[in-house]
């Protein structure tokens, strides 16, 4: 379990009242439980962040850790509980929270039920929405959060290693991020000039993908977040799991996203080339849905203020 701490410099403080605090929760073993709170904490820089010791805090963001949300509902704490990742289920409702699903509003459906009042977010997208003008290298974005073992073994220790040797071929170097399992995909990747891999609870992944030329991801909504917010090519990383497979599904059924099942396939290290076809114009009518981040962290302001 990781606390954040809200992004960006602290606004000065006025004297008067106390400032109201903040309590972040991720998981720090999964990659959309990461990027989801980070997001969410940077427009939060007028809460003053606490890293739970202390009198308990004004309000809490609980991302996917339902156990951490009970123990802040028990000590009175006003608790927003965010779903993070795509799950092919609902979650179970923790009573007393204010519940809310990571979800874009152009991903089609049906979904699971949501009792307990949920409502989808819309996209969370990084704060800084820019790419760098000298990128270079790819990012391979991994997340074998809630993978089977199986699949997690198959990949990392056979197509990983070669996506990740063309990429470099393709683009001078490869930073490879994953959430899970780091010390056996740093051990796969082992003699690779050109390769760095890198703990994601570690690594500003958007900053890192802000100067990257290309992006190759597991399927989670935090990479596809990151290529729309900033209309930059993506190649999905075959994906692991019935949750990577679903949403692999659904976004390919309105955004055309290659899968990277061959390193030799060119498709996956020419997207972005001048005249090529941008994958994102058909969602150009889905601009306010970036604004997850935004709304999220506009509920946790008011529950600051005002406990239900």
């Amino acid at each position: 379990m990781a606390v954040l701490r809200p992004g960006g410099p602290a606004a000065p403080q006025p004297s008067g009242p106390a400032p109201r605090r903040v309590l972040l929760v991720t998981r720090d073993e999964e990659l959309d439980s990461l990027l989801a709170g980070r997001r969410i904490a940077a427009h939060l820089t007028d809460l003053e962040p606490t890293a739970g010791d202390g009198p308990p805090p004004d309000v809490a963001l609980v991302c996917d850790d339902d156990a951490a949300t009970r123990r802040l509902l028990d000590l009175g704490v006003p608790v927003v509980r965010l779903r993070s990742g795509h799950r092919t289920t609902a979650d179970p409702v923790v009573d007393g929270a204010l519940h809310r699903v990571h979800r874009p509003g152009w991903l089609p459906g049906p979904w699971p039920a949501t009792p307990g009042g949920a409502r989808a977010t819309g996209m969370l997208a990084p704060v800084r929405t820019a790419r760098g003008r000298q990128r270079g290298g790819s990012l391979l974005l991994l997340s074998l959060w809630g993978v089977p073992a199986g699949e997690a073994d198959a990949f990392t220790s056979g197509p990983l290693r070669e996506l990740a040797a063309e990429a470099v071929r393709r683009t001078q170097r490869c930073e490879v991020v994953c959430d899970m399992r780091v010390e056996s995909v740093r051990a796969t990747l082992e003699g690779l000039d050109g390769v760095r891999v890198r703990r994601a609870a570690d690594t500003d992944v958007d900053a890192l993908h802000a100067d990257a030329e290309l992006l190759l991801a597991a399927p989670t909504l935090g990479a596809v977040a990151l290529a729309q917010a900033r209309r930059a090519p993506l190649a999905f990383l075959p994906p692991l799991g019935d949750g990577q497979r679903d949403l692999a599904d659904r976004v390919a059924r309105v955004v055309p996203v290659p899968v990277a099942a061959d390193p030799d396939d060119p498709s996956l290290w020419s997207p972005g080339q001048p005249g090529a076809p941008d994958p994102w114009s058909a969602l150009d009518g889905a601009a306010d849905d970036l604004r997850g981040a935004q709304r999220v962290a506009r509920t946790l302001r008011q529950l600051s203020l005002a406990p239900l």
